[in-house]
């Protein structure tokens, strides 16, 4: 089936199985609901902050770090380890507050639903909780009105919506019932209005053809969500360089400790010798230009309208 957006406004009403004048009745409004669900967005457990800055702590290259700072402490390196923990700290800091605000973002995609909104259904205009759409409801829009589902546009008179919070558009869209290329972008759609949108003028009637989940909303909740589960290129590189990190540090340090021995030097000289080899050759500065490098990538990427969960995800 072609896309609701290139569809004359009577093949929509007709694969919905709706009427523009009508609506749907009650029995087949409660029919629909059983089959779709309610009209909102899934809710997840909400991140804590300490869980955000909890996982600032857990990469390989960090983990390495800190253990290079205690056996400089261990080993009377105070300075070295101070060192150590001022970047890491910093480092955790500065990914925490990138991510943090990037859950909170995600947090108000919950709030961009309308409570109400006005619908005709047995043939008269009534008020309903926005949350009991369903595809085939027939809504009428006016000007406030935040847009409750994904509406395919039946009637409209001098529409503009405000789409910024979904396409990054500063300027009200303006928006009418003719059809459009099926391969037309998302903010190129004028014959739809999206769940969360504003209308900033004139006034429209519109069929629901998606709802909760299923809205371009929903679709962007439903990838954020399920985001952090697989780890990124970098991220997998980062750790492979880790593991390599480690195994040559402690390489070197058992190398230079058992030559140290069979050359007749004191034991403890050469432990103390071999684990500040190891110490040196973790690359201290690493983890704190990485996360400097993505924080940047964010930032162009928050001007081009991007939202990102994961610092990693900036690559």
């Amino acid at each position: 089936m072609k896309p609701w957006h290139s569809l004359p406004v009577a093949e929509v009403l007709d694969t919905v199985g709706s009427d523009a004048s009508a609506g749907l009745s009650s029995d087949e409004v409660a029919r629909r609901r059983a089959d779709v669900g309610p009209n909102r967005i899934e809710e997840v457990r909400p991140v804590r902050w300490y869980q955000v800055l909890g996982r600032q702590f857990t990469d390989v290259l960090i983990i390495i770090l800190l253990v290079a700072a205690a056996i400089s402490l261990a080993v009377g390196e105070v300075a070295d380890a101070i060192t150590i923990l001022i970047i890491v700290v910093l480092n955790g800091i500065l990914g925490f507050v990138q991510e943090w605000k990037a859950e909170q973002a995600l947090e108000a995609l919950r709030g961009m639903l309308s409570p109400t909104c006005t619908v005709v259904r047995d043939g008269s205009p009534v008020e309903v909780d926005s949350v009991d759409l369903v595809p085939g409801d027939i809504v009428l829009l006016e000007i406030g009105d935040r847009v409750p589902a994904d509406l395919r546009l039946v009637e409209s008179l001098n529409l503009k919506v405000d789409e910024s919070a979904l396409t990054g558009e500063s300027a009200s869209v303006h928006k009418d019932v003719e059809p459009v290329p099926e391969d037309a972008d998302l903010a190129e759609r004028s014959s739809m209005v999206w769940m969360g949108t504003n209308v900033t003028n004139g006034r429209a009637k519109g069929v629901v053809v998606a709802t909760g989940m299923d809205t371009e909303f929903g679709k962007i909740a439903r990838l954020t969500q399920s985001l952090g589960h697989e780890p990124t290129p970098l991220q997998r590189k980062l750790a492979v360089l880790g593991k390599q990190l480690g195994v040559v540090s402690i390489l070197i340090s058992a190398a230079v400790a058992i030559v140290g021995l069979l050359l007749g030097k004191d034991p403890v000289e050469m432990l103390l010798t071999g684990i500040s080899l190891a110490v040196a050759v973790v690359p201290e500065g690493l983890p704190a230009v990485v996360t400097i490098t993505l924080a940047l990538g964010i930032r162009a990427m928050v001007k081009r309208k991007a939202l990102l969960r994961r610092l990693q995800a900036a690559e």
